[in-house]
C-alpha cells in the first residue's frame, strides 16, 4: 500500500473512531454531577450578556476558573443558535424541557443543550489525537496510527472528552504543548516551540498556571536525567514568551480591573489553598492516583505496567547510555511526563480523577512505544499475557453490560441477565486471548482492543444511559416540572444536593431559592425536597396550600406545588 493511500486509511480509521467515541451520543443522559451543569450554565450567561471576561452564575461573578471551556461553549452554543436544524437529541431544547421557561424570542434560537456544552471537551480530545497521530507520523514514522488510537482508546480520555467540564481542555492542550517542546527539541526548528508556548497559553487559560508549572517541572527533570541544560535554557525564549503573553495575559488583566477579588478567589483560593489545604472536601489518602492511573488507562493497563517497569529498569541500569539516542529519549520523556502530574497531584491535599488526565496521553503512548519494540522484535504474546489482557477486556466488556443493573441496584446481582452478559464477556475473553496467541497476535492486539472498547462503550450508551440519566441527573426532574406548568413558574429546594440545584439551573435557566436559607418565593412555585418532608414544606408556608405532585424515587425526592 503507497503512503498516500495509506494515511487515507489511517486518518479515516482514526475519524471513525473518535467520531464515536468522543462524538455519538453526547445527549445519551443528561449533564451530571455539579460541574458540568455549573459550567454549561456559566457559558450560557456570558453570551446572553455578550461578556467574554467575567463568567457568573446566577449574575453573580463565579471566578474559580479561566474562561477557555466557557469561551469554547459559548461558540458551540453560538452555532447551535445560528443553525437550529443542528440541535437534535436529548437536549433540553429537542426534548421541551425548559424550553417554555425561556423567554419567548429566545425559545427557537437557545442552542444550549447537552450536546452543545459537552462538544468542547469533544472536540479538544479530537484535536489531541490528531495532534498524536501528525507528531508521531513526523518523528516517530510507523507507530502513529497505535499512539493515536491507543490514547483515543484509553478509559480517561473517553470519559472526559464526553463532558462539559475544564479537564480535556486542559489536557489536550498540555499535550500538544509538550508534542512541540520535544519536537523542537529534536529538530531544532523554532516553530515547534512557538507552538509550545502558544498551547501552553491556552493550557493555562483552560485551568491556570498548573498548566506551566507542570511543563516546567517536566522539561527540567527531563534535561538533568540527560545532563543537558543547553536544552533547558534554550527553551528560555524571548519571542516564545512575549506569544505566551500575548496569549494569556489579557483575559487575566481584564478580568482582575473587572474583579477586584479575581487574584483573591482564584488564585489564592483556588489554587494555592486547594493544593495546601482540603478547602472543598477533597481529601484522598496520598496513593489514590495509583489505582486512577491503572483504571484511566483501561483496557491497557497491563501494556503500561509492562512498558513503565521495562523504561525504568533500562534507565536505572544502563544510565547516561539509554537515554543517548532519540528513541530512548523519547520514551525516557513520556516517562518523565506520565509520573510528574501524577507526583505533583499526590501531594496535593485536593485529590479528583480528572486532576491526573495531562499524564493519561504519556501513558498511552508509552504503550504504543513499546508494543511497537515487541512488533520489530516479532516476540510473541506469552499464554499468561495474553490471558490476563483477554480477561481485562473481557471484564470492560461485562461491566458496559452490566452497567444498568449495578446503578439500579448498587451492587452486582445475580441473575439471569447477570449470567447472560457474564457468558457474552467470557466469549470476548477467551477470543481476545486465542487471537494474542495466534502467530499474529502482536498485530492484531489493536483491533481485538479496539473492538471490545466500541462494544463497551456503546453498550453504555444503549443500555445504562437512561438509567445514569434517572439516577444520576437533574434532566428528569427539569421535564417533569416542565411537563406539569408551561410557566416560568419559580422553582425552590429543600435538603437538595449539589447535583440537583445545579442541574435544575441549568436546565430550568433559572435559581433555585433555598427553603433553608428563609428564600420562600411570594408567588406560587414549585419546591423540589428531600423524600417525606412535605409537614416541614408547610410549615415553611403556612396557611399557603401544598399539593404534592410527584416522587422522583430514584433521587429520593419529591415535588410539590406550593400556591400563594
Amino acid at each position: 500500500m503507497d503512503l498516500a493511500r495509506r494515511t487515507r486509511t489511517e486518518v479515516l480509521l482514526l475519524v471513525a473512531f473518535c467520531g464515536f467515541l468522543f462524538f455519538y451520543g453526547l445527549g445519551a443522559f443528561g449533564l451530571l454531577g455539579a460541574d458540568e451543569p455549573r459550567y454549561a450554565q456559566v457559558a450560557r450567561e456570558m453570551l446572553d450578556r455578550h461578556d467574554w471576561i467575567t463568567p457568573t452564575l446566577q449574575g453573580k461573578p463565579w471566578l474559580e476558573k479561566p474562561p477557555l471551556y466557557y469561551w469554547q461553549a459559548m461558540a458551540s452554543y453560538g452555532v447551535a443558535r445560528a443553525f437550529p436544524s443542528t440541535r437534535s437529541g436529548q437536549a433540553l431544547p429537542a426534548r421541551g424541557v425548559g424550553r417554555a421557561l425561556l423567554p419567548a424570542q429566545d425559545q427557537d434560537n437557545d442552542g444550549v443543550t447537552d450536546q452543545t456544552a459537552r462538544l468542547p471537551a469533544a472536540f479538544d480530545a479530537a484535536l489531541m489525537i490528531a495532534a498524536i497521530y501528525f507528531f508521531l507520523r513526523r518523528f516517530r514514522p510507523g507507530s502513529e496510527e497505535d499512539g493515536a488510537l491507543i490514547t483515543a482508546g484509553s478509559a480517561a480520555v473517553i470519559a472526559f472528552a464526553r463532558a462539559a467540564a475544564t479537564d480535556m481542555p486542559l489536557a489536550a492542550t498540555f499535550t500538544i504543548a509538550l508534542l512541540g517542546w520535544y519536537a523542537w527539541h529534536e529538530s531544532g526548528k523554532r516553530i515547534y516551540l512557538a507552538a509550545f508556548y502558544v498551547f501552553l497559553a491556552l493550557g493555562t487559560l483552560a485551568k491556570g498556571p498548573v498548566a506551566p508549572a507542570l511543563a516546567a517541572v517536566i522539561i527540567l527533570i527531563f534535561a538533568a536525567a540527560r545532563r543537558d541544560w543547553h536544552t533547558a535554557f534554550g527553551t528560555i525564549w524571548i519571542p516564545g514568551i512575549a506569544l505566551f503573553c500575548a496569549v494569556a495575559l489579557p483575559w487575566y488583566v481584564a478580568v482582575q480591573l473587572h474583579n477586584p477579588e479575581f487574584f483573591r478567589v482564584f488564585i489564592l483560593e483556588h489554587n494555592f489553598a486547594r493544593f495546601s489545604q482540603d478547602v472543598y472536601h477533597h481529601r484522598q489518602p496520598f496513593w489514590f492516583y495509583i489505582p486512577i492511573l491503572l483504571l484511566s488507562l483501561m483496557p491497557w493497563t497491563l501494556w503500561l505496567i509492562l512498558a513503565v517497569v521495562e523504561r525504568v529498569r533500562l534507565t536505572w541500569s544502563e544510565g547516561k547510555s539509554a537515554v543517548s539516542n532519540p528513541e530512548d529519549s523519547w520514551q525516557l520523556f513520556l516517562l518523565i511526563w506520565l509520573l510528574v502530574p501524577v507526583v505533583f497531584f499526590s501531594a496535593s491535599h485536593s485529590k479528583l480523577p480528572g486532576y491526573i488526565l495531562p499524564a493519561i496521553p504519556a501513558g498511552a503512548l508509552l504503550v504504543s512505544e513499546y508494543l511497537a519494540a515487541r512488533r520489530t522484535e516479532e516476540t510473541r504474546i506469552s499464554l499468561s499475557l495474553a490471558t490476563a489482557h483477554g480477561a481485562l477486556c473481557g471484564l470492560l466488556v461485562f461491566g458496559a453490560l452490566m452497567a444498568r443493573s449495578i446503578q439500579l441496584n448498587h451492587r452486582l446481582v445475580p441473575g439471569k441477565e447477570t449470567y447472560i452478559d457474564g457468558a457474552i464477556a467470557a466469549v470476548f475473553a477467551l477470543g481476545i486471548a486465542a487471537a494474542l496467541l495466534s502467530r499474529y497476535g502482536p498485530r492484531l492486539l489493536r483491533s481485538v482492543t479496539m473492538l471490545a472498547i466500541v462494544v463497551g462503550v456503546g453498550a453504555i450508551l444503549r443500555l445504562a444511559a437512561p438509567v445514569i440519566d434517572v439516577t444520576q441527573s437533574a434532566r428528569p426532574i427539569a421535564e417533569i416540572i416542565q411537563a406539569f406548568s408551561r410557566e416560568p413558574v419559580p422553582i425552590a429546594i429543600y435538603h437538595v444536593g449539589r447535583v440537583q440545584e445545579y442541574g435544575l439551573e441549568f436546565y430550568l435557566n433559572r435559581p433555585a431559592q433555598h427553603y433553608e436559607n428563609g428564600n420562600v418565593p411570594a408567588e406560587a412555585h414549585v419546591v423540589v425536597a428531600a423524600r417525606n418532608t412535605q409537614s416541614q414544606i408547610a410549615q415553611f408556608v403556612a396557611g399557603r396550600p401544598v399539593s404534592y405532585l410527584t416522587t422522583i424515587p430514584a433521587q429520593k425526592l419529591d415535588v410539590y406545588w406550593v400556591g400563594k
